[in-house]
């Protein structure tokens, strides 16, 4: 594969996947700052072994499988867990672009805690199934687990959300009368 042909096909992906791409990994860091550099670090680690990719999977569940490893890696990392990012100080703000301020306003709304408060393995079926609108069996892949396993954690998922959401709505419900 040529120069060219590499970075044509790198251009198309990021082109194509990298706002999707961002959002699973922002799903996971929940900080907008390191989702950007998870990202630009998913398309450098797709770059560097594209000639490897067989195609035996699609290019959409090839990339994420990069990112979710990317962003279990990060959580994984020294950084990650010694340092709280609510106590960072944010001494510079940039002004925010049509998908950030998407993403800030997504994180204030009430199903966006509930999903955030949700353990990881169902948060992340959830967020790859219908917000990546990725299919079970793609979910599966990305996730290295079984069609089945991903049917579980959805269902068990949209109950735990079904719940929380029930809860609080039952409880401002009450307290309006």
């Amino acid at each position: 594969m040529t120069e060219d042909q590499k970075n044509d096909r790198l251009n198309e992906a990021m082109q194509e996947h990298g706002d999707m791409i961002k959002r699973v990994i922002y799903s996971y860091v929940r900080d907008l700052q390191k989702a950007e550099d998870l990202t630009q670090d998913t398309f450098l680690k797709f770059y560097i072994g594209i000639e490897s990719f067989e195609g035996r999977a699609s290019l959409k569940t090839y990339l994420y499988r990069i990112a979710v490893n990317e962003s279990l890696n990060y959580l994984k990392s020294w950084h990650a867990q010694k340092v709280k990012f609510s106590d960072k100080l944010k001494i510079f703000r940039k002004r925010a672009s049509n998908e950030d301020s998407l993403l800030e306003k997504e994180q204030t709304s009430e199903l966006h805690k509930v999903l955030e408060s949700m353990p990881l393995h169902y948060r992340e079926s959830l967020w790859l199934h219908y917000y990546a609108e990725l299919s079970v069996n793609e979910t599966a892949e990305v996730l290295g687990c079984s069609p089945n396993t991903v049917k579980t954690r959805l269902t068990r998922g949209r109950e735990l959300l079904r719940n929380e959401l029930e809860v609080d709505w039952h409880g401002s419900e009450t307290t309006s009368k």
